[in-house]
């Protein structure tokens, strides 16, 4: 399990534009790194709609958000089209975020081989993990004020 105080492991990933993200694109900046289960289930979207709601507050603490799934490039851009979501959505299609991340159940619900949990990371400038939150259970959100503390902690 990745902690605080490790350098947070890279990644490039494809966002609903079809253009590739890396993890090292965010150098000097910190970054809310979310890994959710599926686009279009109720709990992830609470969860990102709750991010929508307080970007303000997010690019006030310095701060760029990414969330990824294993869902297709494609699915993910239609979520994001109808939930009006200002921030990248990557697809961990091949599932090695997750994996690097320990963020992955091998068999999820209705026995779905390689979901990513949901789980939290704020990584700071120089890419090490300030706060890392992974949740076993999907029902769960993870802790934005932790996160939003942190943030506030790196400023």
């Amino acid at each position: 399990m990745l902690t605080p105080g490790q350098k947070a492991p890279d990644f490039t990933l494809f966002n609903t534009e079809r253009n590739e993200i890396s993890l090292s694109s965010f150098h000097g900046k910190n970054v809310v790194v979310l890994f959710f289960p599926m686009a279009f289930t109720s709990t992830c979207t609470v969860e990102l709609c709750e991010m929508r709601d307080n970007i303000a507050t997010y690019m006030g603490l310095n701060a760029d958000i990414v969330a990824i799934s294993v869902d297709s490039p494609f699915t993910l851009a239609k979520f994001k089209e109808e939930q009006a979501l200002p921030f990248d959505l990557l697809s961990d299609f091949n599932k090695e975020a997750s994996q690097a991340y320990d963020t992955y159940y091998e068999t999820f619900v209705m026995n779905l081989k390689g979901v990513s949990k949901r789980s939290a990371f704020v990584i700071d400038g120089d890419g090490i993990i300030q706060y890392a939150e992974v949740l076993e259970s999907a029902g769960d959100v993870p802790d934005f004020a932790a996160v939003r503390e942190t943030l506030a902690s790196l400023n």
